[in-house]
């Protein structure tokens, strides 16, 4: 009886130790331990976990935090409402050039991103296509007659079947793949 009780408090003072971070505003084993009532002495930066099943915290991902600037976000509005998308589209200018450099990189994030719906010939007959409602075909008509700005709103902020791919895709990526969908209709009559 006195060896389960005794491996259970040790169980207890080892999963304290180890699952006490200094992400988690817990200074000290001592400070934590003492700190059990939960009002007013206890907040969610002195919280004791007791949670061994879930490992050490890392930091988080490169992708998850912006780290290129701010961009100010469309508004719901202009997401939803089609005049105020189109507003949008008439005040942007795509800062990209055209160079060979920008076709190349988005070339390589077309393959990477945009290649499971839209396929490979940019005709919307993507393998993820068959499963859901087919993407337009960038190299028609309708696709040619849309600004660019548009094109970006749904790249990053996505549309009525896109979903928004601003985590997956920096503005500068968009920029890129707007001129390589330009340049590809451009070379691809259709």
């Amino acid at each position: 009886m006195l060896k389960p009780a005794l491996a259970l408090i040790a169980a207890v003072l080892v999963s304290l130790a180890f699952s006490t971070s200094a992400q988690q505003g817990c200074r000290n084993l001592v400070q934590s331990s003492v700190h059990w009532a939960y009002f007013p002495n206890r907040d969610m930066r002195t919280t004791v976990v007791l949670d061994p099943a879930r490992g050490f915290l890392r930091d988080p991902d490169t992708s998850a935090v912006p780290t290129s600037g701010i961009e100010r976000p469309l508004a719901s509005t202009e997401i939803v409402d089609p005049a105020a998308r189109d507003a949008f589209a008439l005040r942007f200018v795509n800062p990209q050039a055209a160079d060979d450099s920008s076709l190349a990189r988005a070339e390589r994030k077309f393959q990477k991103t945009c290649v499971p719906c839209h396929g490979k010939t940019l005709a919307g007959d993507g393998p993820v296509a068959a499963l859901f409602i087919p993407p337009p075909d960038l190299l028609a008509q309708a696709t040619r007659d849309r600004k660019d700005g548009f094109i970006y709103s749904y790249i990053r902020h996505g549309g009525l079947v896109m979903p928004s791919y601003g985590p997956q895709v920096t503005p500068q990526e968009a920029y890129d793949l707007i001129n390589y969908v330009r340049h590809m209709q451009k070379v691809s009559p259709r």
